[in-house]
């Protein structure tokens, strides 16, 4: 049976125990099973790049230190992580590529079932492309942002436009140090040139252009995936929900949407309030359709339409054992094969929709987005259908559910802080420029069954709001905040320092801010550039006293966001350390020697209280160099002098 459940939910504790009970497999029992995993890979130094290996290098230095073409372990650790920050690159902008062609077809096809419904977003946007607005049809405009946003993937000279939201003094760095993104194909393209047999060889050179690569996805993809659907499906606003796998329902036909792409979970949320779909599903006995999210895909519905979160990356399987879902549909990313075998114990249909991602035993049902509504309601009949199939003695559903407030955006900052008739950032540059606010911190990322379940989570980011720092969120992290409570307005009573619960108190605001899914990691970097622009905090984002956390960091997609923040001037901390330990030089480099080239650094810390205190120490340095005034108040956390 799985261990390390102390800081797991109970919901959580409750599935896990009836998985071993039932002896079905889940991701923490092939975990433990994996135990012990490769040493070599775990610090870096093996390659499969070419079929004269695999090679790998002596840590210890006693045995080989080059491989077969002659590569050292600078260069082989290297060239490993620049390939994860293109997996990762290619993730986030694939989705981003597609959001730009819904938008298109939205703007251009006939009886199209998406729409803009953002058009000051998009008037916002088009501005960045230097595209006129004024008097022009709101569908013509959108077209051409469309266009302008695909060109952003290929174009072949020049640079990119998104990133010039970014403060003047930053991109100006970024082309002294030749890392301006141009494109963001070109930039994955050449990583992977790079990085082959006999190619780049320079450890540094080869960490730059991943710098690149990742500003093409964080200030390009990424960005272009978050406005576009800002512009589509309605930019989020704060809203009410609930979270954990309490929020299933045991008499009514449960959904689960699963993945990351909003195009096809938006429209269900909206289909499954159809008057037709809701009749059919009372005539097969349940009262209703409920709809929950798992992942990223959660994030985005909920932020849009208050749909209920029913758990993050490490529940998808849990969400199963409920015996309570008819039918969970998935896109693409952080989605375990596993499923199609939990799902076989149960009446569960598994149903997966994008053609880049298929699971043996799931049944497909391609999306396509001229055919929106039209597959969402086929999806929702096969789940109302699946209903009459339930075993009542199979359903165990955790009575766990909690409170919280989601949706917040670059935007909505503005006018939380300034009101609704003086929207500005101001009081948030003056709370930490009197001491009131210690600084800002950006927590987010993966869920890891390679640490205690949720523990790095949930220890860092109370530690970050004890000693002042309010914290933005995305991703499963966000899930795991919500579980336990933290995305409600009364955990600054209960959990944040005095300076911050005093904000908190007066703007009606959680002192954990809910901030999105995973690509929208771009709102915090736009939330810095507006904080730069606001004024007093120095010219660039490496001047302000802020930092970021992954603490359970998984995926390629993590190392991807890691390094654009790093490259944006952050001070950016993880759990396990990225596979490079075996590699003293790229250890030094990523960790010291890239924050005089870019701003920021790479660290890493196992400990979430002792992470934490390294960002607090970072954002301390930070507050000093600035001659900022002292923090108003004691804090938990006083650095030695």
């Amino acid at each position: 049976m799985a261990k390390n459940l102390t800081y797991a939910d109970k919901a959580s504790r409750e599935m896990v125990k009836r998985a071993a009970a039932e002896n079905i497999e889940i991701i923490l029992d092939r975990y433990e099973s994996m135990q012990p995993q490769c040493g070599f890979g775990s610090l870096g130094l093996c390659c499969r790049n070419c079929s004269m290996g695999p090679c790998r290098i002596d840590p210890l230095g006693e045995g080989p230190q080059a491989g077969v073409c002659g590569a050292n372990a600078d260069t082989i650790a290297a060239r490993n992580i620049a390939r994860m920050v293109a997996g990762g690159a290619a993730a986030h902008s694939d989705h981003g590529r597609d959001i730009a062609h819904t938008l298109l077809m939205a703007a251009e096809a006939p009886n199209c079932d998406y729409e803009i419904k953002d058009e000051e977003k998009l008037k916002a946007v088009a501005r960045v492309y230097g595209l006129e607005t004024a008097g022009r049809d709101i569908k013509a405009v959108a077209a051409d942002v469309a266009r302008a946003a695909l060109a952003e993937f290929g174009n072949y000279e020049g640079e990119m436009k998104m990133p010039s939201c970014a403060p003047e003094a930053r991109q100006q760095l970024w082309r002294e140090q030749n890392i301006y993104p141009r494109a963001v194909d070109r930039e994955i393209v050449e990583i992977m040139h790079r990085t082959h047999i006999g190619v780049d060889a320079d450890y540094k050179n080869i960490m730059r252009h991943s710098m690149r690569a990742a500003l093409s996805d964080g200030w390009g993809g990424s960005m272009i995936a978050t406005e576009l659907s800002d512009i589509l499906f309605r930019s989020p606003v704060p809203i009410r929900s609930r979270a954990n796998l309490g929020v299933l329902e045991k008499d009514h036909v449960n959904v689960i949407v699963h993945g990351h792409e909003p195009t096809l979970s938006d429209v269900i949320a909206v289909v499954s309030r159809d008057p037709a779909l809701l009749d059919r599903a009372k005539e097969k006995g349940a009262k209703g359709i409920n709809i929950a999210g798992i992942c990223c895909t959660a994030n985005e519905i909920l932020m849009r339409h208050g749909i209920p979160l029913a758990g993050s990356v490490l529940q998808q399987e849990l969400a199963l054992m409920t015996g309570a879902v008819e039918l969970m549909v998935v896109d693409v990313q952080c989605i375990y094969p596993g499923l199609s075998e939990v799902a076989k114990c149960f009446h569960t249909r598994l149903v997966t929709t994008s053609p880049k991602a298929k699971i043996p035993g799931a049944m497909h049902l391609e999306f396509h987005e001229d055919k929106a509504k039209a597959i969402a309601t086929q999806i929702l009949d096969l789940a109302i259908e699946n209903f009459s199939k339930r075993k009542t003695s199979r359903i165990h559903i955790p009575r766990d559910t909690e409170r919280l407030v989601a949706g917040f955006t670059s935007e909505s900052v503005f006018r939380w802080l300034g009101g609704k008739y003086r929207s500005t950032y101001r009081p948030l540059n003056d709370a930490v420029i009197a001491g009131r606010l210690r600084g800002a911190a950006g927590v987010i990322g993966c869920s890891n069954p390679n640490v205690e379940y949720e523990k790095g989570h949930i220890e860092m980011v109370k530690e970050l709001i004890r000693n002042d720092t309010v914290v933005v969120t995305t991703g499963c992290n966000a899930i795991t905040c919500a579980k336990h409570g933290l995305l409600r307005p009364e955990a600054a009573f209960e959990y944040a320092g005095e300076g911050l619960r005093e904000i908190c108190r007066a703007v009606g605001i959680p002192p954990v801010l809910h901030l999105g899914s995973c690509v929208d990691n771009s709102r915090i970097l736009m939330t810095l550039a507006n904080v730069v622009a606001e004024g007093g905090l120095g010219d660039d984002i490496s001047q302000l006293p802020v930092a970021g956390a992954a603490p359970e960091w998984m995926s390629e997609k993590a190392v991807s966001i890691g390094m654009y923040f790093v490259a944006s001037g952050v001070y950016t901390i993880i759990g396990h350390p990225l596979p490079m330990m075996g590699s003293r030089n790229l250890h030094r480099y990523l960790t010291d020697e890239i924050e005089q080239e870019v701003g920021g650094k790479w660290d890493w810390e196992l400990d979430p209280v002792e992470a934490a205190h390294k960002m607090l120490r970072h954002i301390d340095k930070k507050r000093k160099a600035l001659k900022l005034k002292p923090m108003m108040y004691k804090q938990a956390f006083e650095p030695e002098a």
